[in-house]
């Protein structure tokens, strides 16, 4: 390994030479003001794998590691200087230094990312160095899907732990759909005891005739949820979570079918949903739906210190509200014809009600654009008024994403065809479930999260920054979740920190190399189960288990 072979590429490194700095029993940890919570993170991580005590320097020490802070560097922006006997990690901020750390146990061998390590075997050489570096973007998100398959706490945990490790700083927690509620509302507890278990769960795409009777379940108490949070927060990583409103509601009107259009469809006979796709079952525009999702909210904000606080808006049929006498009333009330409308009318809502307590509403792409969500037909652009501050992940291409930030929306550019890593990693018949367009290593390493359009304008300081999607329908296990994962989410963390150059100009073939040299024994220390560069173990298979592959290239819109 040289001190080269780090994920993500830093800005600027500088190998030197001589000796290097050793984590081992007697190596003290200088901490700084403002640097105390890294100190402990890294006490607890590499001090533990390195059977390095880190206590202070009391003059007995053989080698030093201070940390510091400097204002003058960006938040998360970090200076690591590594020589013979010391290191240092000066961060501009608390988040910075913890950056810092992350590549400092990159340059140790890949045992430092073990759990825990002895004191003939644990100690660990870093070379010399001095690294520069700073993020991309602020937003670096990664998006998880817990309603469809449910992830307990400790797989949870996990996923952040590997997001800290390539400096992602978004865990965006989808917790609600139409397959399972998974958080406890303490007023509305029918939410978890009825819409958190499903009676069965189709296997593999919905054209698939396999079906899984075992009834699929689980939730998070609102202690795991503030366990999570910190847990998140320690590691500077900000919990993002989604509620959806109005469509992807299944689970929520089979708890309590008032909150379904009751008067259009039998809303009594519902359960959670068993099927994946785009479901008919939305929420009733109604003043007490309206207050139930309030009340909703009021616990979610409890426990989520987040500022964005993201209501899905996404693929939500109007065929219920047209037929619904109630909404009928509602949209005359409104003054609009379309059915279509009163998805705006929630969103309006929501926007305000989040903003008056000092949140921003987040939404799918279509809270801007009003695309019929079965077919997407429809023209790309902004026909919907948004609410103040809101912010829209762009999912159906580059298209919502460049109308928004032209339109003065921040955004957050997360393309199906690029970025949804539940999408099959190559064409060949082995993969697992083979889901979507195929979306290689390097297809992804190729994603560039600022759109042409935007590139040289002012529009562009609206992209906060880009995240990874992976959605659950066919992932049932921490072991395929890994497999679907990584290494892309290697790839995607170096596209959303490094300061790459453009895509027809980036070097593959290099992060390959990183990747073979260094960075897949560090994932093997974690104890990553990703896919091998050479194709899936037998193991990681599943023969007859149908996909949806889709031919030819992915359209770009």
């Amino acid at each position: 390994m040289t001190p080269l072979d780090l994920v993500p590429r830093p800005r600027t490194a500088h190998t030197a030479q001589g000796e290097g700095f050793t984590l081992g029993p007697r190596t003290a940890l200088d901490t700084g003001p403002g640097t105390g919570a890294t100190a402990h993170r890294i006490r607890a991580e590499l001090g533990a794998a390195t059977a390095a005590p880190l206590l202070p320097p009391d003059g007995t020490e053989q080698h030093v590691l201070a940390l510091r802070l400097d204002p003058a560097l960006g938040p998360e922006a970090y200076r690591l200087t590594v020589g013979a006997g010391r290191a240092e990690i000066t961060g501009g901020a608390a988040p910075g230094v913890y950056w810092g750390a992350q590549t400092l146990r990159q340059l140790l061998p890949p045992r430092a990312w073990r759990r825990a390590g002895d004191a003939e075997d644990g100690a660990a050489t870093a070379p010399p160095v001095r690294i520069e570096d700073a993020p991309r973007f602020p937003w670096r998100g990664f998006m998880l899907d817990v309603a469809r398959h449910f992830t307990p706490k400790e797989g949870v945990l996990r996923v952040l732990d590997l997001l800290a490790a390539h400096k992602l700083n978004v865990f965006h927690f989808h917790l609600t759909d139409d397959q399972g509620w998974r958080i406890e509302i303490r007023r509305h507890p029918r939410l978890t005891t009825v819409g958190a278990v499903r009676s069965r769960t189709r296997v593999g795409h919905r054209a698939s005739e396999l079906w899984d009777p075992q009834p699929h379940g689980g939730h998070y108490t609102q202690d795991d949820i503030r366990e999570i949070v910190a847990y998140a927060a320690a590691r500077h990583i900000t919990v993002v979570p989604e509620i959806d409103i109005p469509g992807h509601s299944q689970a929520a009107i089979a708890a309590y079918p008032f909150l379904g259009n009751a008067d259009a469809v039998d809303t009594e006979a519902l359960e959670p949903w068993t099927d994946w796709g785009v479901n008919p079952n939305v929420l009733a525009p109604t003043d007490a739906v309206l207050r139930f999702y309030e009340e909703v909210l009021e616990e979610v904000l409890e426990l989520f210190p987040s500022p964005y606080v993201h209501i899905g808006g996404d693929e939500c049929p109007d065929d219920q509200w047209a037929a619904s006498p109630a909404a009928r009333a509602r949209m005359a009330e409104e003054g609009v014809t379309d059915p279509g409308r009163l998805q705006d009318w929630f969103n309006r809502h929501f926007g305000a009600w989040l903003a008056a307590r000092g949140r921003r509403l987040v939404g799918w792409d279509e809270i801007l654009q009003s695309r019929d969500p079965r077919t997407g037909a429809g023209e790309p652009g902004a026909d919907r008024e948004l609410p103040p501050g809101a912010v829209v992940s762009s999912w159906r291409g580059y298209s919502g994403g460049v109308a928004a930030a032209e339109a003065g929306h921040d955004v957050i550019m997360c393309p199906e065809q690029h970025v949804y890593l539940n999408h099959r990693q190559d064409g060949g018949p082995d993969e697992p479930a083979p889901i979507g367009f195929v979306r290689t290593l390097r297809d992804v390493y190729l994603f560039e999260p600022l759109p042409p359009r935007l590139a040289g304008t002012p529009h562009a300081a609206h992209v906060l920054g880009t995240q990874a999607n992976l959605w659950t329908e066919c992932v049932d296990t921490q072991q395929r979740l890994d497999y679907l994962a990584f290494p892309r989410l290697c790839a995607f963390a170096e596209v959303a920190w490094s300061a790459l150059p453009p895509p027809a100009e980036r070097d593959f073939a290099d992060f390959e190399r990183r990747m073979t040299a260094a960075h897949y024994a560090r994932l093997d220390a974690l104890g990553v189960k990703y896919r091998p560069p050479s194709g899936p173990y037998p193991w990681q298979r599943r023969t007859g288990v149908l996909g949806r592959p889709l031919d030819g290239p992915p359209p770009i819109v």
